[in-house]
């Protein structure tokens, strides 16, 4: 959950010619699988992508991540948008980890990578017995809490499963040995 305070501004509406007052405004958002699923509900694609979001898709995310009732989530999230510290610090909240673990891929990169849409995620949430409830945490928590579960669920045989240059390399580390031990053999006779 990141908690801001929106400063005391004073803008100017063109429309009416007058000047609008805003007093601080306390904003709480929080980055978690129930805003991703309200985002992706209304664009019908994927949050999680490397496709950059367009500033209007920016601004609906921000409106979906918003928790707390605001006078006017609009004008909120505008107000938001132009600031660039506040800004600065959503961006920072959205791309924290939130957690102490990290996980090794050992450059297993090969294969087709799944789209991850908010359906994907709350079906490995069901798959893995992970509580509803966490679908409030922060979402690069959820997403590696998902991969934890996963791997720790992987029968013992896959988890120490190597890679091709890894049992090259053990099979000619292997033949190795076997030589020198029949060289060894035959230098005795």
């Amino acid at each position: 959950m990141l908690n801001l305070i929106l400063p005391q501004e004073e803008l100017f509406d063109d429309k009416t010619n007058e000047f609008i007052y805003f007093k601080p405004e306390p904003v709480t958002l929080e980055h978690s699988l129930i805003s991703l699923s309200k985002w992706e509900a209304h664009y019908k694609k994927p949050f999680v992508s490397t496709t950059k979001k367009t500033p209007e898709e920016t601004m609906f995310y921000i409106s979906c991540m918003v928790t707390k009732h605001v006078s006017n989530i609009n004008l909120v999230v505008h107000r938001l948008m132009k600031n660039k510290e506040l800004m600065e610090q959503i961006e920072a909240y959205i791309a924290d980890p939130m957690c102490a673990t990290t996980i090794q891929h050992n450059g297993k990169q090969g294969g087709k990578k799944e789209i991850i849409t908010a359906e994907i995620i709350y079906y490995d949430m069901i798959a893995l017995q992970i509580p509803k409830e966490y679908e409030k945490w922060h979402l690069n928590r959820l997403m590696t809490l998902i991969e934890v579960c996963s791997i720790k669920n992987q029968p013992d045989s896959k988890k120490n499963r190597m890679t091709k240059d890894e049992i090259y390399a053990r099979q000619e580390a292997i033949n190795e040995a076997n030589k020198a031990r029949l060289a060894a053999m035959k230098a005795k006779k």
